[in-house]
């Protein structure tokens, strides 16, 4: 981290409304990323990001270390976005819900499937497995910036990294096989 970055960090957390717009600015879309991560729903992931940018400002003074900033939002994020899934419920099918509907969208092509499987292995993935791919190849982000966002050293972040490609390779195996 340089300087100026530093120094942003601990004017947003002494309450200077311009640093922290701009901390805002810079750690928005990983928190989003962290989000859908754990929710799959982009509207829940939207509200959790405003919540948790809200109770980072209300909360700001918790921060000791003004260099774990980003890493103190992204956990802000994660244990909203966690709150949030737990209290959901299963929402069962509608009772129109006809067999037809099902062949048409099987129908809807290879890609649909295989993008509906690449979701669900996703989904099946532990929490911090199923961020740390989001924001690597969904977000594109590098190692450096997950590692601050997530808490994580490089040796964890690859670690975890390899583990969930190698469920997602698992899981996927099947789908793949049938698409060649």
């Amino acid at each position: 981290m340089d300087s100026s970055e530093h120094a942003i960090y601990r004017a947003a957390i002494q309450g200077d409304r311009d640093a922290f717009e701009i901390v805002i600015r810079s750690v928005s879309r990983n928190l989003f990323a962290i989000a859908y991560g754990i929710l799959q729903n982009r509207e829940e992931a939207e509200d959790v990001v405003q919540d948790t940018l809200v109770k980072a400002w209300k909360s700001r003074w918790r921060v000791r270390d003004s260099d774990k900033l980003p890493a103190w939002l992204s956990s802000v994020a994660r244990h909203r976005a966690r709150d949030l899934a737990r209290k959901r419920r299963p929402e069962p099918l509608p009772e129109a819900f006809e067999a037809d509907e099902v062949v048409e969208f099987e129908s809807a092509g290879q890609k649909a499937d295989l993008d509906g499987e690449v979701r669900s292995a996703l989904a099946q993935l532990p929490e911090l497995h199923r961020v740390a791919l989001t924001l690597r190849y969904f977000e594109e982000l590098d190692y450096g910036t997950i590692e601050k966002t997530l808490g994580l050293t490089n040796g964890a972040l690859r670690g975890i990294l390899g583990r969930a490609l190698g469920l997602m390779r698992k899981r996927l195996k099947p789908a793949l096989a049938s698409t060649g």
